[in-house]
Formats: C-alpha cells, sequence, structure tokens
C-alpha cells in the first residue's frame, strides 16, 4: 500500500469515531469496517485500527463505571425525598418537603461523575483531532489511558 493511502486510512480511521455524533454506535462499527478490510495490507494502519478501537472500548468501559456511580446515587437521591402519601385533591403530586441536605455528600460524588463524563467526552473529542493530526504526519501514536483490548 502507497505511503499517503496508508496515512489517509489512517487518519479517517480516527476521525470515524465522530460518527457517534449522528450515527449511533458509528464510533465502534465504522472503525472495526476500514480496520478489517485493511489491516492485512498495512502494519500502519493495523496500529491506528487497534489504537482507535482500545480508545472507544476504554471510554464505553469508563462511561459505564460512571453511570454506574451516578446513576443510583440520583435515583437513591430523589427516591427517598419524594413524600408519595402526599397528593393535592387533583390528583397532582406536591413537592413540598424536597430536600438534598442529607444526601449532599452522595449527591457530589454523583456530581462529580457527571462532570467526569462531560470532561472525559471534551477530552476525546480533541484526542481524535491529535490522534488524525499525527496520522496524517505518519507517526504512530498511542491514546493516553488506553485499556489494551485488542493487541
Amino acid at each position: 500500500m502507497e505511503a499517503t493511502t496508508e496515512k489517509n486510512i489512517a487518519t479517517f480511521t480516527h476521525l470515524s469515531t465522530l460518527s457517534q455524533y449522528v450515527i449511533p454506535f458509528g464510533n465502534y462499527i465504522i472503525p472495526i469496517i476500514i480496520w478489517t478490510t485493511n489491516k492485512d495490507k498495512s502494519e500502519f494502519v493495523d496500529h491506528h485500527g487497534k489504537q482507535t478501537l482500545n480508545f472507544q472500548l476504554s471510554l464505553l468501559v469508563y462511561t459505564l463505571v460512571l453511570a454506574l456511580i451516578a446513576i443510583p446515587i440520583f435515583i437513591f437521591t430523589v427516591i427517598k425525598n419524594i413524600p408519595f402519601q402526599e397528593w393535592n385533591r387533583h390528583h397532582e403530586f406536591v413537592w413540598n418537603d424536597f430536600s438534598f441536605g442529607d444526601n449532599l455528600g452522595m449527591i457530589t460524588i454523583g456530581l462529580i461523575a457527571v462532570f467526569l463524563f462531560c470532561s472525559m467526552k471534551v477530552v476525546e473529542f480533541f484526542l481524535i483531532i491529535y490522534a488524525s493530526i499525527k496520522a496524517s504526519n505518519g507517526e504512530k501514536y498511542n491514546y493516553p489511558l488506553t485499556i489494551p483490548f485488542i493487541k
């Protein structure tokens, strides 16, 4: 495979993960298709394809861990503070004794998890762009904090 073609395919492999904003699971499907069709033709494309998929899978694991922290905390806090027996005469729910004061520590942990998730998505975007630039320059790039699922 020609060097320019290798660089272009590797660059597109990284950039294809941005399809997640348009196509559900596009950040997995499109890089897998590109990587599997070109991995035997070029070691450079194989390296970047593995890095791309490992990074996306690592982000999935990190997201699931953060969700397992944040979602139960918010659900527990809201359900604990809902006065189920209070309904007004029009069958509308009354929110008069809703207090987060007793659960401030748990809510803080949940908010930190949400903040880490948002930060992770911003960092993901810039790392994808940075990896694409490295690939287009013909350099091998390894994403930081990536679990090597595919070796």
